[in-house]
């Protein structure tokens, strides 16, 4: 089974497969439509070999599919025919989900993803449950993303943003009685100085949770049959 793994993010959609697992990246941005991600990306992949497609939304996603638009790009993702446009069996499933499901190990894990936007996820002892934190109102009047994100990162300096990351994972953490964190998007790598309990995470956990995602589903129908 060749899986095509499609991991969405409001800088850039990163792609990746079985035969070719160092994802490439086409930019992305609030002008990008479903349709245009899907025709950048059949044309970028027009040689590669993949009978199954993973695709890591930034949004949420109920039965695969999406069920809101995205914050930072453009519209049209819910009602886009993906089905038609691939012509592949594909699954959807929120893209800080995806890259938890990459990155766990054991436990209760939380995963906090701090790019152009805020992921987040739980493990809960190998199941996958996607979090909306991203929106919430955290203090004056201000939202989780808004501290965190990209625009808080901007706004805010490296050295305020990097304590208020810690801030709220501790406060996360003790809300969801997590034993560890994993820390991923584009800027976590800015962050210092790590406690024990939060463990940086790598670049390939998007497309290894892409392909766990069809390894988990084929492994469950083995299992009723």
């Amino acid at each position: 089974m060749r899986v095509l793994v499609i991991d969405i993010g409001g800088t850039n959609v990163k792609v990746a497969s079985t035969d070719a697992p160092v994802p490439i990246k086409i930019p992305s941005g609030p002008a990008m439509t479903a349709e245009s991600m899907c025709t950048q990306v059949l044309a970028a992949t027009k040689k590669w070999r993949y009978d199954r497609i993973s695709i890591g939304y930034p949004g949420p996603v109920v039965n695969h599919r999406p069920i809101a638009e995205p914050h930072n790009l453009g519209a049209g993702w819910v009602k886009f025919d993906y089905d038609k446009a691939f012509g592949k069996p594909l699954r959807f499933i929120n893209d800080a989900a995806m890259q938890a499901l990459g990155g766990y190990k054991s436990g209760r894990m939380l995963f906090i993803g701090t790019g152009t936007g805020l992921g987040s996820a739980m493990v809960l002892d190998g199941v996958v449950v996607p979090l909306e934190l991203a929106h919430l109102p955290y203090k004056k009047g201000r939202t989780y993303e808004q501290y965190i994100g990209l625009a808080g990162l901007e706004h805010r300096g490296k050295k305020r943003w990097r304590q208020s990351v810690l801030n709220i994972i501790e406060l996360l953490r003790a809300a969801m009685v997590c034993d560890n964190v994993l820390l991923g998007g584009g800027n976590a790598k800015l962050m210092k100085d790590l406690p024990q309990h939060i463990v940086l995470g790598s670049n390939e956990n998007a497309v290894k949770g892409g392909f766990r995602l069809w390894e988990e589903m084929t492994a469950k129908q083995a299992a009723k049959l």
